[in-house]
């Protein structure tokens, strides 16, 4: 009897000792991408939230204009309370009105962000990159260290590049003909000179992966984050940090859904996410670079292709795109794209 009652009273001590919202609390919807992508945020960031609040969190998978579309589909009940998107994309969230203005005064780590990751008071980065250039030196003699030398002949059915969104290198080639984004027809011509070069095209990160470990194509138009993870993996990839244009800067952003019912938990993960220590830890999984300017980084990664320690380096060492210009011209850069590159 003394044994039974003293397990119930530690059974109650423990239920009082646990976070106020563990017991029937709704969980937070979170809209991300799959794979590793998904498995990062949920360890780093969802199971810590959890255990801190004791708010749940569960999952939405998928790619970034599939989950688009599946938002303007359920706008009027949205599925899911929080998304993670490019910042560009996250435009398209805007004008369709997917995403609530935030409350800046719940996210007081926003104060703590790098300018540039401010991409509006709808939406906030999270964490930054670049698609630069990758290469295996094993199997590419030339030496690469510019943008220029993608069109060099060494390279020969060796590279590959995006054709989910051609924005990277139709903005390069613009940049190496004098122009940008808005006047992207400038790079047309180079563009098309390039096409002997090109052994593939990718739509997804594994398959970007999986033409660098097999060789097939082993100079990439390449996410820094993926060829870290290769280099993890142990195959030999060096990453540059082009000296001719620097490599177009990619910012994963945060947002609360429009209508969601859960916009107070929404906010707090979001200001969670951004915390030094969780930046930190966010950094070390990624290998890149943190938008809370407090956040340590390794010094191993200090100085890495798309990762920014300081306001000056973010002004630097990176080329942001206008969003507004990219997500109004992606569709017709892909139109472009398909038809004078990917096309045979």
């Amino acid at each position: 009897m003394v044994s039974r009652s003293l397990t119930a009273w530690l059974t109650l001590a423990v239920v009082l000792m646990m976070p106020p919202l563990a017991f029937g609390a709704d969980p937070l919807v979170v809209s991300v991408w799959g794979g590793n992508w998904k498995d990062t945020v949920e360890k780093i960031v969802a199971k810590p939230f959890t255990a801190k609040t004791g708010i749940p969190v569960e999952f939405e998978v998928g790619g970034t204009l599939d989950r688009l579309a599946k938002a303007r589909v359920s706008k009027a009940a949205p599925l899911v309370d929080i998304t993670f998107t490019t910042t560009h994309v996250g435009r398209l969230y805007l004008s369709d009105g997917l995403f609530e203005k935030l409350d800046m005064a719940r996210i007081p780590n926003a104060r703590d962000l790098a300018k540039e990751a401010v991409r509006s008071d709808h939406h906030l980065g999270v964490w930054a990159y670049v698609y630069t250039i990758a290469y295996r030196p094993d199997l590419v003699k030339l030496n690469i260290t510019r943008w220029e030398d993608l069109w060099d002949p060494q390279l020969k059915g060796k590279v590959a590049m995006p054709d989910f969104d051609p924005s990277h290198i139709i903005t390069i080639s613009a940049l190496l003909e004098g122009g940008n984004e808005i006047d992207w027809q400038k790079g047309q011509e180079r563009l098309k000179r390039i096409k002997p070069n090109v052994a593939a095209f990718y739509a997804t990160d594994a398959r970007s992966q999986d033409l660098m470990k097999t060789g097939e194509a082993p100079v990439e138009v390449m996410l820094s984050i993926n060829a870290f993870h290769l280099i993890d993996q142990g195959l030999s990839v060096k990453v540059i940090t082009p000296t001719d244009r620097p490599g177009i800067v990619g910012i994963d952003t945060m947002a609360v859904m429009a209508g969601t019912k859960k916009s107070a938990a929404a906010h707090d993960f979001i200001n969670f996410a951004l915390s030094r220590e969780i930046q930190e830890q966010l950094v070390a999984a990624f290998k890149a670079g943190p938008t809370n300017l407090k956040a340590a980084v390794p010094a191993a990664l200090r100085g890495q292709p798309g990762v920014f320690t300081s306001p000056a380096e973010w002004k630097e060492r990176g080329y942001i795109m206008d969003d507004e210009a990219r997500a109004k011209t992606l569709a017709a850069w892909k139109e472009w794209f398909n038809a004078n590159i990917v096309a045979k």
